[in-house]
């Protein structure tokens, strides 16, 4: 074979370069639409066809639109978020937690305060202005305990501003009393003391009709054992069933409620609150037609012991056993006109002796 022939397979390529590829005319793409990228492969494999010559243009297509296809989004943050502690998130615990919380942290505070002052008051000399402003410190830390105290006697219907006061004297009087040195907490100590002069004062200051202590005392009773049978009977209690729990007489429980009301005295002629109607006095009297002779009656008494004897013999049968001068003169032996001369005579005596007449 001559040099001149070439193997088919060689003019293939030459033949390929012979054609030149022209660019395609650029197409306007929407602001919308984004290009997209092109790879090229780092090295040409039979599976990828034919590939252009070097010097042919290649043609930039538009990326599919939202009408043609999905469109790329960028990579999402896949990193985990840390857990938060929901002890270290305040918003995370209820509200009544947090107050039980914060009462707890303010009690222990202020059982810390106290000894301190105490540890301080106890050495400094009393009467002196250091010695009087630690003792108002430790006054003004226990406040609360006297209000706490106060408010179990709310249903007594006595002014909250009165019990915290009278509660405060007895705070006063245990501060007083108080030593640290035997190893008693000062609430505890406190407490007893508080709620005695509180009950001291309800007893002896509030109470307008005073009652004796027993009956003060058995009165609580008595309403404990009727709180305890009207739960276990369903109903309330008669004065027998009260007796028997208590072990006393009927006439005892009966005495107890009548002094367990007494706390306050009521005007008889003070008007009725919110129904407008008039006072006990108005309601329950009546009018007494024998009142306005009263004064006359006490005055005539005064006055006929004055009289002698006869005469006031005669005018009490004539006036209060209605005798005619007739009848008194026969029952006492003298004539009819004897008898008009002494009532005549007794009159006289009776009006010069009367001083409001004069």
């Amino acid at each position: 074979m001559s040099a001149s022939t070439a193997p088919p397979q060689e003019e293939a390529p030459a033949k390929a370069q012979a054609p030149a590829l022209t660019p395609a005319p650029p197409s306007p793409s929407p602001p919308a639409q984004t290009m997209a990228a092109i790879t090229a492969p780092s090295a040409p494999s039979p599976a990828d066809g034919p590939t252009a010559a070097p010097g042919a243009t290649l043609t930039l297509s538009p990326a599919p639109g939202p009408a043609s296809g999905p469109t790329a989004t960028p990579a999402a943050n896949l990193e985990p978020t840390p857990a938060q502690d929901p002890a270290q998130d305040p918003a995370s615990v209820p509200a009544p937690v947090q107050e039980v919380t914060h009462e707890r942290r303010r009690g222990a505070d202020t059982r810390a305060l106290t000894q301190v002052l105490f540890g301080e008051l106890k050495v400094l000399e009393p009467g002196t202005p250091e010695h009087n402003r630690v003792r108002g410190a430790l006054i003004e830390a226990n406040l609360p305990l006297v209000r706490y105290a106060a408010a179990r006697f709310r249903s007594r219907n006595e002014p909250m501003e009165d019990v915290v006061q009278v509660g405060t004297i007895g705070l006063i009087n245990a501060i007083d009393r108080f030593d640290p040195d035997r190893g008693v907490q000062f609430p505890t100590f406190a407490m007893p003391t508080v709620v005695g002069e509180i009950k001291r004062y309800f007893r002896d200051n509030v109470r307008t009709v005073h009652v004796p202590r027993r009956l003060h005392e058995l009165w609580v009773q008595v309403n404990s054992a009727t709180e305890d049978l009207t739960t276990a009977f369903g109903r309330s209690p008669t004065t027998a069933e009260i007796a028997e729990r208590l072990r006393i007489t009927e006439e005892e429980v009966l005495s107890c409620i009548e002094a367990g009301r007494s706390y306050h005295a009521t005007s008889l002629e003070a008007a009725q609150e919110g129904d407008g109607l008039p006072g006990l006095l108005d309601r329950l009297g009546y009018e007494d037609p024998a009142l306005d002779g009263v004064e006359h009656r006490d005055l005539v008494r005064h006055l006929l012991v004055q009289l002698p004897e006869r005469e006031q013999r005669i005018l009490l049968l004539r006036y209060y056993s209605n005798l005619t001068q007739s009848q008194i003169s026969a029952e006492l032996g003298v004539s009819q006109m004897h008898v008009s001369r002494l009532l005549a005579r007794s009159f006289a005596r009776l009006r010069s002796a009367n001083r409001i007449e004069a």
